[in-house]
């Protein structure tokens, strides 16, 4: 097996929610706690990268890392101005050798065991995979207020994370986009650019992104009903 690592970023200020989502509790957890147990429980994974804020990053070692024993986690490092140089900033604090390199998203709390080690899988074969899911809502294009167009939706998918990639492959593509000051949403975006075909592999709905305070409660009835807590 390989030496695969994940950076987990979550060095975001949660201005939508109005405060840091990472850190919210949930049964007694913070939410970043929860995101990192199937990356600290499988076999596939033998280290952990966790971007976060600067000034957080003791708060994070001791309440999160030390507290809830997670013995994965080989660096904590403070994220940048935008998600894009805090991940490149976990991928160069990597040490050693690696093969694999998977980007989670800190707030994206319900990713399960299964779905991360199948992402892993199908990377050794394609060398990048990208989780997503289907778009089942109509889509509009607007401009100025009004409906432009309706795009088909055959073929639409909403990327989620993890996405994973073979480690020369995505460091490339970072110091490509470093070089020529580009800039995406996402970390395939970035190697889609360099040439490489990326696979898509079906996720999950519930491996939501905690985005909106009303997104709170659905992130807490999923994990009671996993049995996560009582």
């Amino acid at each position: 097996m390989g030496r695969n690592v994940a950076i987990i970023a979550a060095a975001g200020e949660g201005k939508r929610m109005g405060r840091r989502k990472q850190f919210l509790l949930v049964g007694g957890k913070p939410v970043i706690a929860h995101t990192l147990e199937p990356f600290e429980q499988s076999p596939l994974v033998s280290g952990i990268i966790l971007v976060g804020p600067k000034e957080d990053l003791d708060f994070i070692r001791k309440e999160v890392v030390e507290r809830f024993d997670f013995r994965k986690v080989e660096g904590i490092v403070p994220g940048g101005l935008r998600r894009q140089d805090s991940v490149y900033r976990g991928i160069l604090a990597i040490e050693g050798d690696c093969d694999l390199v998977l980007v989670h998203d800190g707030v994206r709390p319900l990713l399960t065991r299964e779905l991360l080690e199948r992402s892993i899988t199908l990377c050794e074969r394609y060398k990048a995979v990208v989780v997503a899911t289907r778009i089942t809502d109509t889509i509009k294009r607007e401009r100025g207020g009004f409906v432009l167009h309706t795009l088909d939706r055959e073929g639409l998918w909403a990327a989620q994370t993890p996405q994973v990639f073979a480690y020369n492959l995505i460091l490339s593509a970072y110091k490509r986009a470093v070089e020529e000051g580009f800039e995406a949403n996402d970390d395939s975006t970035l190697v889609e650019r360099i040439g490489q075909r990326i696979k898509v592999m079906e996720g999950s709905y519930e491996n939501l992104k905690l985005t909106l305070p009303e997104d709170l409660p659905l992130v807490e009835a999923i994990l009671r009903r996993r049995g996560k807590f009582l």
